[in-house]
């Protein structure tokens, strides 16, 4: 996509992190824009804050786990704007625990948001995207734990490995149509996440283990070190404009550690020359 000016961009996850930042990237782009989120309050401060910049805009609260209200998010969009240029499936959430100790309602939360909000998103915007012709983009988010993982994200990381694999299928669909698709895998940058994350356990009285604490320090440590949402997301509009697949955002340090995940497979993958 050469221009994006004039088109119609949808973000979910747009209150705050690198979905905000994506809805203020892509409206100095001069497009309008579709805000979604589940937190009103600061849903509606991210619309004001466009809104006094001059960008067009509509903020929508939306569950993107529910497939019937990402379909209504989609209606409405199209109905207000006409068409749907950009959709940034970008909503997630995540907890903390042994993956054996994480109850079940945890775990269809995070796989609810981070996986069906985004298979709901190209359920519901892909079709439309496709009959009314022209240029247009998928945006997914995973993480770099979408690539590697570490103790104690289960629910995230295989969300987000969903996310990845699920993203890789669907461009090769879409191949020899306008449609493009970019999947996000950012290492450590600064958002919120972890404000969500600590306000979950204490809801729901979790998350108190020495473990959980050390994980904790870490992962603040390292997003008050990271790169900033809004530098993730202009990133994110260049791969759009270039229809670059993987868009990487403070990644750099975790490639390594990418490297050493596929020689550990490759080592182990039989040729199909050796004997049984």
């Amino acid at each position: 996509m050469t221009t994006l000016e004039t088109g119609v961009c949808v973000v979910t996850g747009a209150a705050s992190g690198i979905g905000r930042a994506l809805a203020g990237a892509f409206g100095a782009e001069g497009m309008k824009v579709v805000l979604s989120d589940v937190n009103e309050p600061l849903l509606e401060e991210a619309a004001d804050e466009l809104t006094s910049r001059g960008v067009e805009c509509v903020a929508l609260v939306v569950d993107v786990s529910d497939a019937a209200a990402v379909e209504r998010l989609a209606d409405h969009a199209t109905d207000r704007f006409g068409r749907v240029t950009v959709v940034c499936n970008n909503a997630g959430v995540s907890t903390i625990g042994r993956q054996w100790e994480i109850g079940i309602d945890d775990w269809d939360w995070v796989i609810g948001v981070c996986l069906r909000g985004v298979v709901n998103g190209v359920r519901s915007f892909v079709p439309r995207m496709l009959a009314q012709g022209g240029p247009a983009h998928v945006v997914n988010t995973a993480s770099m734990g979408g690539l590697l993982t570490s103790p104690l994200i289960g629910p995230y990381a295989a969300a987000k490995h969903a996310v990845v694999g699920l993203s890789k299928g669907l461009r090769a669909e879409l191949a020899g149509t306008e449609v493009g698709v970019s999947v996000v895998c950012p290492g450590m940058v600064r958002t919120p996440i972890l404000e969500g994350m600590r306000a979950h356990l204490e809801r729901t009285g979790t998350g108190q283990s020495a473990e959980v604490r050390f994980l904790f320090d870490a992962l603040e440590s390292g997003l008050a070190a990271g790169m900033p949402a809004d530098v993730a997301a202009e990133m994110i509009v260049r791969a759009v404009k270039d229809n670059q697949f993987w868009v990487l955002p403070n990644g750099g340090a975790h490639l390594p550690s990418v490297r050493a995940d596929f020689d550990e497979m490759l080592a182990s993958a039989d040729d199909g020359e050796r004997g049984s």
